[in-house]
């Protein structure tokens, strides 16, 4: 076990939750999740994932298949819910990420008829030339 794996008191919340194979329990189930936590945990490309969690295409397919299945989105809303029982959710702890990224006009589906935008391309160059003008020679 790694730094970052499941310990075994996690693993068995977890593990009743993760769906079993098409032909029966799979073998390398914690290896995979440790896998998967570890690549989101450390925002690697997913053909970086160490050896020893075994074939990183593998862990890749299980990652899309569970997420398919909205296990991820159901092991969350359990073990929410399982924390709550005992009392161990703290909503005080809750925020929302208030990022803003900014795009150019035309990311943002923005469209100028080509006369408006030779007057405002114009504007902008006049603009440019009364600031010139306005500050005093070095």
């Amino acid at each position: 076990m790694t730094r970052g794996d499941l310990t075994d008191t996690e693993w068995e919340l977890i593990k009743p939750h993760l769906p079993l194979g098409a032909f029966g329990p799979i073998p390398d189930l914690r290896s995979y999740f440790n896998a998967i936590m570890w690549r989101f945990r450390t925002g690697s490309p997913w053909r970086d994932i160490p050896e020893h969690y075994g074939s990183w295409s593998t862990i890749y397919d299980r990652f899309r298949m569970w997420t398919r299945q909205n296990v991820f989105a159901q092991l969350m809303d359990t073990l929410i819910a399982h924390a709550a029982a005992q009392g161990q959710v703290d909503l005080s702890l809750v925020s929302v990420d208030s990022t803003v990224a900014r795009a150019h006009h035309h990311a943002a589906g923005m469209v100028l008829a080509p006369d408006l935008l030779d007057d405002l391309t114009k504007a902008v160059a006049a603009e440019k030339g009364l600031q010139q003008r306005d500050k005093p020679p070095r």
